[in-house]
């Protein structure tokens, strides 16, 4: 059974994959209109990839395993 601390964790992490995918398609699909809008999405798509990596670091952490 999941404690409220996991469904957020794992709906928190669900939802920025969402907006991820969200963001890559706007950029394959040529939605972007020219290359500082195309950097930026580009910066949202590496800090939200950055947030997940940091939240499986915490949740290490959390459980008692070392930091790499």
């Amino acid at each position: 059974m999941y404690t409220r601390t996991h469904m957020f964790e794992h709906e928190l992490k669900r939802l920025i994959e969402i907006e991820i995918e969200r963001l890559k398609e706007n950029m394959s699909l040529g939605l972007i209109d020219n290359h500082e809008e195309y950097r930026l999405v580009a910066g949202k798509i590496a800090g939200l990839r950055l947030a997940i990596d940091y939240m499986a670091e915490a949740d290490a952490i959390c459980n008692g395993k070392p930091r790499e």
